[in-house]
């Protein structure tokens, strides 16, 4: 049978350590191995656990450890090992990087709600122009009217409906509503 190495778990009694040297040992060098402990690790708690860890170890080969003048040596090698096991085991979730690497989300067409947040903010944008470039808009886009048909319902010219219908075009790619959906 093994000895429990929490005695005082198994019964609820304190026993005598089996190792007596090994506590006195923990006792004197604690702070020393403490230390060698934060100097591998950022976290203090993540070193006092690195530093149980080892200490952990070295109980359990007490008894092959031949030469206890080299305990702090055996400690450190421990130490060493157990961290860099911990680092290889370690999963990297997370990237830093200067761009998202998911596209921004796409307005389905299909999304009646999204239609029709485009079609008030149209509306919005178009009454913002000048009254004669709101009408030659609507007639050209939403009426479906040629430039020569749209010239005659507003009694002007070819070029005039060109160039106006050209800078309400030009006005409503500047505005702030309609920048977001494109």
């Amino acid at each position: 049978m093994t000895t429990p190495v929490c005695t005082s778990a198994s019964n609820g009694m304190t026993r005598p350590s089996p190792y007596p040297s090994f506590a006195s040992y923990v006792r004197a060098r604690q702070p020393v191995l403490l230390r060698t402990a934060r100097s591998l690790t950022a976290n203090p708690s993540d070193a006092e656990d690195l530093l149980q860890t080892a200490l952990t170890k070295t109980y359990v080969a007490w008894e092959r450890i031949e030469d206890h003048r080299a305990l702090d040596g055996y400690v450190r090698r421990a130490l060493l090992n157990t961290r860099t096991s911990q680092w290889r085991k370690r999963k990297v979730d997370e990237f830093v990087c200067d761009e998202l690497p998911e596209p921004d989300p796409v307005a389905s067409a299909d999304d009646p709600a999204e239609r029709q947040a485009l079609h008030d903010a149209m509306w919005r944008a178009i009454m913002k122009l000048p009254a004669r470039q709101r009408a030659m808009v609507v007639l050209r886009y939403y009426e479906d009217l040629s430039e020569i048909q749209t010239a005659e319902v507003l009694g002007v010219s070819v070029g005039t409906v060109k160039s106006a219908v050209s800078r309400a075009l030009g006005k409503l790619r500047e505005d702030p509503e309609l920048v977001l959906v494109r």
